[in-house]
């Protein structure tokens, strides 16, 4: 499955940028990210990887995180791998003008086992709004400082 969204940031781009390569700052925008550990590369660049841990209601999740390139300022890809899913997402950024930013985010998911094929038969839906949510919620950290910090 492919799909592609997008959000309109009311920040500059170097600064949308710096916050998105910032690890330290996942946990203000990214829901149900218990913790992060670094396994191997050096940290934002090309081939570092990351293992992040999730819960999402009683489900805990585990992904692999590879940087597959980096553009400073202009893209920021990603391949997450976990049980039953591999995910490659493709991250673009551009300057609408001097404080604006526009992120599209293209995202394909490729499941590695039938539950996950079903699940992504079944529920399609659920992918997209789970992506769209986290580019909201990150929109919110970076315009107004907003945490999902309890």
């Amino acid at each position: 499955m492919k799909y592609i969204i997008q959000i309109t940031i009311n920040k500059p781009l170097t600064e949308c940028f710096n916050l998105l390569d910032d690890h330290s700052n996942m946990k203000h925008w990214q829901a149900g990210l218990d913790s992060y550990e670094h396994i191997s590369g050096d940290p934002g660049m090309i081939g570092a990887k990351m293992k992040l841990n999730y819960t999402f209601g009683k489900r805990k999740m585990t992904l692999t995180e590879t940087i597959t390139h980096r553009d400073n300022n202009k893209a920021f890809h990603f391949n997450f791998d976990s049980k039953g899913m591999h995910n490659i997402q493709e991250n673009y950024f551009e300057a609408i003008d001097a404080n604006t930013t526009q992120w599209t985010s293209k995202n394909q998911f490729a499941p590695t086992n039938f539950a996950m094929r079903m699940m992504l038969m079944l529920m399609p839906k659920e992918f997209k709004k789970q992506s769209k949510r986290y580019l909201i919620d990150f929109k919110n950290f970076a315009e107004n400082g907003t945490s999902l910090l309890k």
